[in-house]
């Protein structure tokens, strides 16, 4: 992508500046220049050029020694407890207060329903900016809200007003949600269907595993419902899932296989439908999305899908991005555990130093990702390092990519060997060397790393433990080179046996922590040290008089 940058001459005596800002000529410029220059952030008054100047004076307040996070508020929960863009939710998504203010504010509460009514989960939509919908409502933010009694509620996430209300179906129960495509379509997957003890004692086989409803957003639509049978898909199927346009299908046979869902779609629809539209759906007759007819399968799958990739892997879990595709896994052989695989999805070739392993000794695994700013690099995290990685054109090697090390972070710990010393019978002094684990908890390990998108930085959380209390520390290191501009203590004490979760958004960070059987959430908001403050305040030349 081409750049443009702003000099002025130094040694003139009216120094020439080039002024990109608002160029004259784009007057009888056609529409594309507009845009092109646009994208490139040649309009100081465009919203995006605006947004990443405040981005990054944002930034550099954040990594000013002056400023630190502090600790302003904290709540407990007996519920769990959810974050997600500014907005924390207890009582399963009834109660939602803001975190972008100074002190968190309270927005709405839900009112109370019975365990049958309850949420069972949710997703976070935002409104699109890029086009005007019909209906008013449809173009505020929103919480998809899916509930015990199979309905789906659109709720505003400024005031918990109900916008829209969607039943499900009569038959199945549905309980999960999630993103096929992000802030398009969404998925809304059943519980297995599991047969009955007395099915099974006479012999009857159910031939469909899950069911699976599919609508978009923006506005609300049900785009088609299927079933996950036996019949097309095998019979060792135990789950499915949506993502990016791809129907991904595990099996117990540690077997992962991707089909077009696009592809299934335009061959096995028997008839779309439209929420609120009156159908006749074999001897039954309803209204679509509405109790008790809900939204019908519509989508009959009758063979066997062509398979776009397959692929044999331990635990069912395989990642794909980079930059060409590349797809990360595990090898389901056991002697594999523990290392991860990087191969070329186009043909399934081992890139050179495509095997990556820790080679660590620790009760918690280590985990590996593609990294969350869309550049195909790969973050491998382990008790004591984080790997940031990239793919490249290969050289002189068999592999036609190779995988480097951009550049590492490492926590800071001593790693001499401990002795134990023990006293023989005979009064003799023995020190007995033995190996520690990698994640113990009087060593530095990192717990998380969270990528902050608009201020390009990787928060990486370091835990230790002293004297049975765990401290966590919050080190911010660039993302481009993984320097370390500061670093960050969390007043709360971290209990490493219960599960924990941590959030960087602009300013706030936000730390959800389980204390037994209830649940915590402390937040934490930049500030200036108070010490710095009464520094300045001295050395300011301004007098005090005194006036009678």
């Amino acid at each position: 992508m081409a750049t443009l940058s702003t000099r002025c001459s130094k040694d003139s005596t009216t120094p020439i500046c080039l002024n990109l800002a608002r160029p004259q000529v784009l007057r009888s410029a056609n529409a594309s220049v507009h845009i092109s220059l646009r994208s490139i952030g040649a309009f100081s008054t465009d919203a995006g050029m605006l947004l990443r100047k405040n981005m990054k004076l944002l930034r550099q307040l954040i990594l000013k020694d002056t400023t630190e996070f502090k600790k302003v508020w904290t709540r407990h929960s007996k519920s769990p407890i959810a974050y997600e863009s500014g907005k924390i939710y207890f009582e399963n998504y009834r109660c939602c207060f803001s975190s972008i203010p100074p002190n968190p504010q309270f927005l709405y509460e839900l009112p109370k329903v019975s365990k049958a009514e309850k949420i069972e989960d949710a997703l976070l939509c935002q409104c699109p900016l890029e086009r005007v919908l019909p209906q008013s409502s449809d173009q505020k933010p929103c919480l998809l809200a899916l509930t015990a009694n199979n309905w789906l509620y659109r709720y505003s996430t400024k005031t918990g007003e109900q916008l829209q209300k969607v039943y499900l179906s009569p038959r199945y129960k549905f309980r999960y949600l999630g993103w096929d495509v992000p802030q398009e379509t969404f998925y809304i997957k059943s519980v297995q269907n599991k047969p009955s003890v007395m099915a099974r004692q006479a012999g009857l086989d159910n031939n469909t595993i899950i069911y699976l409803a599919v609508l978009s957003v923006f506005p609300l639509e049900a785009l088609a419902v299927l079933e996950i049978n036996k019949k097309a898909f095998g019979a060792t199927v135990v789950d499915v899932l949506l993502s990016q346009g791809l129907l991904v299908v595990s099996h117990s046979t540690k077997v992962v296989k991707l089909y077009s869902f696009e592809n299934i779609v335009d061959k096995y629809m028997t008839k779309r439908l439209k929420l609120g539209q009156h159908c006749e759906w074999g001897s039954v007759t309803g209204t679509v999305g509405e109790s008790p007819f809900g939204i019908p399968v519509n989508l009959h799958i009758s063979e066997h899908p062509p398979v776009l990739f397959e692929l044999a892997c331990l635990d069912n879990n395989i990642q794909i991005g980079g930059h060409p595709w590349h797809v990360i896994y595990t090898p389901k052989h056991k002697k594999h555990r523990g290392t991860y695989h990087i191969c070329s999805l186009k043909d399934g070739s081992l890139a050179h130093n495509g095997i990556q392993d820790m080679q660590c000794c620790s009760l918690e695994s280590d985990w590996i990702y593609f990294h969350p700013d869309d550049s195909g690099r790969i973050i491998h995290v382990g008790p004591s390092r984080i790997n940031v990685l990239k793919i490249l054109k290969a050289h002189g090697y068999v592999s036609q990519y190779e995988v480097v090390e951009e550049f590492s972070i490492t926590a800071q710990r001593n790693n001499s060997a401990v002795t134990q010393p023990s006293v023989t019978f005979s009064g003799r002094t023995v020190k007995r060397r033995f190996q520690e684990l990698d994640d113990d908890p009087e060593k530095e390990t990192f717990k998380v790393v969270e990528y902050e998108d608009e201020l390009d930085l990787l928060a990486a959380v370091e835990v230790i433990v002293r004297d049975e209390i765990g401290k966590a520390y919050v080190g911010l290191y660039d993302n481009q080179n993984g320097t370390l501009w500061k670093k960050n203590q969390l007043l709360e004490a971290w209990d490493v046996t219960y599960s924990h979760e941590f959030f960087f958004d602009r300013d706030t960070m936000v730390h959800i922590a389980q204390e037994k059987s209830n649940f915590c959430c402390h937040v934490y908001k930049i500030t200036h040290r108070q010490e710095d403050i009464e520094e300045q305040l001295e050395e300011s030349p301004v007098k005090r008089h005194t006036c009678i």
